[in-house]
């Protein structure tokens, strides 16, 4: 009994547990329809789900180093990918074999915080920073992005970071304009010099992958129900589910919103589907989040805050807005971090670097000024499908829901869209898995 209330509360059952909540109050779905939609869902193995492109899922050991990580997502074209334990042996039990995920932009959050490369970047430039010593370096890095740590740059040798900076200036005259190519040109131009160095040449992803997970890993078996995927993906916040094979704990797929949101996408001329998609959202009670709890960033503010505030707060975007309606004028990801280290430029007057600063600089070089300058909105009276195509179509994880003067009032999130198909049935996770999920999930 003491074990049960522990559980209950923990802060991130808490929150999913008040979420899902909130949202089946707040749909006005006929309760036949998402009863029979959830027991369809449950009827769909997850093996009928496509597989990842190339059809094999890329691992990383846990014991391999950062820069030899850069170079495996880089040379894969991939943002993300299970770590595997070294150590596990032949164990066929996946929760000894995987250690979580590691992602493309935690291990920038990692390097920019441990070797605050901003603060190297203010102090000199590729003209100048041979006379630079490490005395010069500022600490205002660590302290944007809220690092508690020693500062770990003092180990870098003025030859290492004045080539980590050519290196940049090199790596952007080819700079790709997608993010696989980014993680390209990242792992083969900059990473390659300032990893000899240390910390970085040494540290193990291993270390690194607690600190920077923002979900646990849990997977699915193929003979395991989507209604499963999406309870995970929804309710649970997991961005991405590995998928195993029953008594064979390899990774064999790998399911994330992104594609889940894209299959809906596809259902277009299903009854079901036309009917969801034709409800204005605020039939389904969306935007779940309301005006005054958007966490958003002003557009004169640091850009190292806005990456700061999605840290904290665990989200993966924010939108940009100016005056005391909140007004929106852009918005930002914690994948466009990347541009801090590919984009010299934005180096030169990092003190000063606001947020639009950063959006501006950004879409001067893009072939793709819409993607990265205007935000992706809808209004209260938008259809569901709509905001579904939106968001299968630009490929970005929110749309932001704004009034008669662009202010915003609400976020509708890949979790959000996800969450309005489905119910959850009483101990429906806890029932396949054969153990407690919230207590995995408090891990």
């Amino acid at each position: 009994m003491a074990q049960e209330e522990q559980v209950t509360e923990c802060p991130y059952n808490s929150s999913c547990d008040a979420y899902f909540e909130t949202i089946q109050k707040r749909k006005k779905l006929p309760y036949e329809l998402q009863e029979s939609l959830t027991e369809a869902f449950a009827r769909i193995p997850v093996s009928s789900f496509p597989q990842v492109p190339g059809g094999k899922v890329i691992e990383i050991l846990a014991d391999t180093t950062i820069a030899d990580a850069v170079k495996i997502l880089s040379e894969c074209n991939i943002l993300s990918a299970p770590v595997r334990n070294p150590d596990a042996g032949d164990t066929m039990n996946w929760r000894d074999r995987y250690l979580g995920i590691i992602d493309y932009s935690a291990i920038i959050l990692w390097v920019l915080e441990n070797a605050e490369l901003a603060a190297v970047a203010l102090s000199a430039s590729s003209a100048t920073i041979a006379g630079v010593g490490a005395g010069a370096v500022g600490s205002l890095g660590a302290l944007a992005l809220g690092a508690t740590g020693p500062v770990a740059v003092a180990g870098l040798t003025v030859a290492a970071v004045g080539a980590a900076v050519a290196g940049c200036v090199a790596a952007e005259k080819g700079f790709g304009k997608d993010a696989p190519t980014a993680v390209g040109h990242l792992g083969e131009d900059f990473y390659k010099i300032i990893l000899q160095e240390e910390p970085f040449k040494s540290t193990k992803v291993r270390s690194i992958l607690k600190s920077y997970r923002w979900a646990p890993f849990l997977p699915v078996s193929t003979d395991s129900s989507m209604l499963s995927v999406l309870l995970l993906l929804s309710k649970y916040r997991l961005r991405n589910v590995p998928v195993i094979e029953p008594g064979q704990p390899l990774v064999k797929n790998y399911i994330t919103q992104s594609a889940v949101v894209h299959g809906l996408e596809g259902c277009k001329g299903r009854d079901w589907f036309d009917i969801i998609s034709a409800c204005p959202i605020s039939d389904l009670g969306l935007p779940f989040m309301s005006s005054n709890e958007v966490i958003s960033i002003q557009s004169n503010e640091l850009i190292l805050e806005a990456f700061k505030r999605m840290r904290d707060n665990q989200i993966g975007g924010l939108p940009v807005v100016e005056g005391p309606k909140n007004k929106i004028v852009g918005s930002v990801s914690i994948r466009d971090i990347r541009h801090l280290l590919l984009k010299p430029e934005l180096f030169s007057n990092y003190r000063q670097l606001n947020v639009m600063d950063f959006i501006n600089t950004i879409t001067a070089s893009s072939e793709e000024t819409g993607k990265v300058k205007q935000p992706i909105t809808c209004k209260l009276d938008s259809t569901l499908g709509s905001v579904i195509h939106s968001l299968a179509s630009k490929s970005v994880h929110r749309i932001y829901v704004v009034g008669n003067e662009d202010e915003v009032i609400g976020i509708i999130t890949l979790r959000d869209v996800i969450s309005c198909f489905i119910l959850e049935p009483s101990n429906h996770l806890d029932n396949y898995f054969g153990f407690a999920v919230k207590e995995l999930l408090n891990e």
